[in-house]
This record gives C-alpha cells, sequence and structure tokens, in this order.
C-alpha cells in the first residue's frame, strides 16, 4: 500500500452509506473534506449535496478534526472510520 495515504472508511449519515477511501497524509483536514464532499456527490449521482459547513469526526471517539490539522498529526490511520456531516 502507499506510505503517503491512508485507507479509512467514511461514514455517510445523509446517505445511509459508508465508503472505502484512501486520502493522502500530506493534505489538511479541510482540504480532504473538499475532495470527500466532490467525491461522494459524484459517487452518489448528486443526491449528496456538496456543502463547505461539513465536519469529519472519529466515529469512536466524537473527535471532530480541525480543519487546518494536516492529517498525519491527526490520530486517522488505516482502517479509521470517520464520518462526514
Amino acid at each position: 500500500m502507499n506510505e503517503n495515504k491512508v485507507l479509512v472508511k467514511i461514514v455517510v449519515p445523509e446517505l445511509d452509506k459508508s465508503y472505502d477511501v484512501l486520502v493522502p497524509i500530506n493534505r489538511k483536514i479541510g482540504n480532504i473534506i473538499e475532495l470527500l464532499n466532490k467525491s461522494i456527490s459524484d459517487m452518489s449521482d448528486e443526491c449528496f449535496e456538496v456543502s463547505n459547513k461539513r465536519c469529519l469526526y472519529n466515529r469512536y471517539t466524537g473527535t471532530r478534526y480541525n480543519f487546518n490539522s494536516l492529517l498525519y498529526e491527526t490520530d486517522i490511520r488505516n482502517d479509521s472510520v470517520l464520518i462526514l456531516v
């Protein structure tokens, strides 16, 4: 597997779906949320509205990730389960 990315599960309660996604470790959380918004919108035939007000949370700890944090600075690792709301 690529050392510059981690494989995470993104849960999207709005769609009642989850997606396995490779995310780059050297990007800011805000940028990753932006990429996820666009990707999930495309995969859901645009049933998922792109919004800059979404946040990313750890499913198990409830941690809300700061938009300006780089992914590798967080506790997000392979097999993390994240919620996008």
